[in-house]
């Protein structure tokens, strides 16, 4: 069964265009667990513009699911320009002192509205695979995260990762646009094999709705999606509780 772990990220986005703790991240974390969710994910950024650091803390003490911490390892401390919300510690110091089930490393800047690419290999293939290895040291699995590229996904076997997280815009926006989707589709597909080949598990995720999910289901080996913006959306329109089961539904499961 594929699991479904939801990001957070999009509710502590609503917190903070407040001075408050309203909405309550896990509280609602637990809503998501109590509906049916199998993973909580988070993705803090070290501008901490939606979720903090200290959220990562508060959801590690309380969590009875996987917790995914997703982020770019390269990214080093840094303070907090705002009253009440404490320093970013860096990325690999925030995972390292809480341990997630899973780390999913993101090469992604503060420039970036989202995570819009997967990993050059072939730049920082030897700058990650340290880091794969020592995280895993700590019991942590660890997913990179990768375009639908065969050759890099080779080399993410080479870094000793257990797994690597598909980034599915391109997917995504051929399902919005109604083109070329069995081609892309098909690209997606090949990735696939090509990671179950290399021993890697297969995990995906950015932009993946109730629309093209059933379809994107039916990936060869796909263990786990993340998914928050376009769930989040449809909370809004249907209810957290009963958004959490149509995502479970989409991905197959009664």
């Amino acid at each position: 069964m594929i699991a479904l772990s939801v990001n957070l990220n999009k509710i502590a986005l609503i917190r903070n265009s407040r001075d408050t703790t309203n909405p309550d991240i896990p509280a609602h974390a637990q809503m998501c667990i109590d509906a049916g969710a199998d993973g909580i994910t988070v993705h803090p950024r070290p501008d901490q513009r939606h979720i903090r650091a200290d959220d990562c803390f508060d959801l590690a003490r309380m969590l009875t699911v996987e917790f995914n911490i997703e982020g770019n390892p390269f990214s080093g401390p840094r303070g907090s320009d705002r009253i009440g919300v404490s320093d970013y510690p860096g990325f690999m110091a925030l995972v390292k002192e809480i341990r997630p089930a899973q780390c999913t490393l993101v090469p992604d800047g503060d420039g970036q509205l989202t995570s819009d690419h997967g990993f050059d290999l072939r730049k920082d293939g030897e700058r990650v695979a340290p880091l794969v290895e020592e995280l895993q040291g700590l019991g942590i699995r660890v997913s990179l995260f990768m375009d639908p590229d065969p050759q890099q996904i080779r080399l993410a076997a080479q870094t000793g990762a257990e797994r690597i997280e598909l980034y599915t815009e391109s997917y995504a926006a051929a399902c919005r646009r109604r083109e070329r989707v069995d081609e892309v589709f098909g690209q997606f597909r090949e990735a696939a094999d090509v990671a179950a080949q290399e021993g890697l598990g297969l995990n995906a995720g950015h932009d993946l709705d109730l629309d093209n999910l059933p379809r994107f289901a039916t990936i060869p080996g796909l263990l786990e999606v993340s998914i928050g913006h376009a769930l989040t959306v449809d909370a809004l329109r249907m209810g957290l509780a009963a958004t959490v089961a149509a995502y479970q539904k989409a991905l197959g499961k009664n």
